[in-house]
């Protein structure tokens, strides 16, 4: 697959979950990426939950990358990443917006006054405005190269969005809204520059977290029944390198896009064949 050959992709929060899909499959689809996370490590120490072991899957498809350890927290090392890229390639073409700091605590549907305050330093610290310093600090650089309706650039959030129902968590809900409010925003700021700022909403993923919690891995979780409808990271993957590929992506930006309609919408489907339907809320 070569639809991103030449393109530089960044993946913020890499090492595993949604990220680490993006990363493998953008790299898969011929773009260089390079992707971050805290925990470096090596083959040896986490596996593919390292940054070292996503590079040891990408570089095992003969895919191109690197990754950069950073806490995404701390704005220095976030503007360090983008000098880094600017030196070593001169241009950015796809930035992901993945980092997330939301699961450190149970999210609980209860009332609000009897969730922990702590829900906000994790999810607008290290979520929501990780991810505004992160395009503060990159968008001068996918600027440099100039405007234009041609120019193929995009800036996805990962997010979730299932056409503003509410989630039951109200940091959660709060958090992952104002991501879409963000990609809104820039939208409308980089819509003469031709960068296209989409938030991407999965379904049910298989995260590692999810497997464990499930007490599986991706290799029996058909074997678990609440497991049927979820979707592989790599489908969130998928979404994205279309999204990357598409010369009218213009046209979606501004705009939530769901993963399952996007799958309907170009034709992927997920690592088993499948092309899992978009993940609602009940009612």
């Amino acid at each position: 697959m070569t639809e991103l050959q030449g393109k530089v992709a960044l993946v913020t929060g890499g090492s595993r979950g949604a990220g680490r899909g993006i990363a493998l499959e953008l790299a898969r689809a011929g773009a260089y990426v390079y992707f971050t996370g805290r925990n470096a490590g090596s083959m040896q120490e986490g596996g593919e939950r390292t940054l070292a072991g996503v590079l040891g899957e990408i570089h095992s498809f003969g895919g191109e990358g690197s990754y950069i350890r950073c806490d995404h927290t701390n704005d220095a090392e976030t503007e360090a990443v983008i000098r880094q890229i600017a030196a070593e390639q001169g241009k950015l073409d796809i930035l992901v917006n993945n980092v997330w700091g939301g699961n450190n605590l149970p999210i609980e549907n209860k009332p609000f006054w009897e969730l922990p305050a702590a829900h906000w330093d994790h999810m607008f610290n290290a979520g929501v405005r990780a991810q505004l310093m992160t395009n503060y600090y990159a968008i001068p650089l996918m600027r440099s190269e100039g405007a234009g309706a041609g120019t193929g650039k995009l800036i996805i959030h990962t997010t979730f969005w299932d056409q503003y129902k509410y989630v039951g968590n109200f940091y959660y809900d709060l958090s992952k809204n104002a991501l879409v409010r963000m990609a809104y925003g820039l939208s409308l700021e980089l819509a003469a520059d031709g960068i296209a700022v989409i938030p991407l909403s999965p379904g049910w993923m298989r995260t590692e977290l999810v497997l464990e919690s499930m007490k599986t891995d991706e290799e029996h979780w058909q074997e678990v029944e609440e497991l049927q409808d979820s979707e592989s990271t790599a489908y969130i993957g998928r979404a994205a390198v279309a999204l990357a590929a598409d010369p009218g992506v213009m046209q979606l930006t501004g705009r939530p896009q769901q993963v399952g309609s996007l799958a309907e919408k170009y034709g992927y489907t997920d690592t088993d064949g499948r092309r899992v339907p978009v993940f609602n809320i009940p009612e």
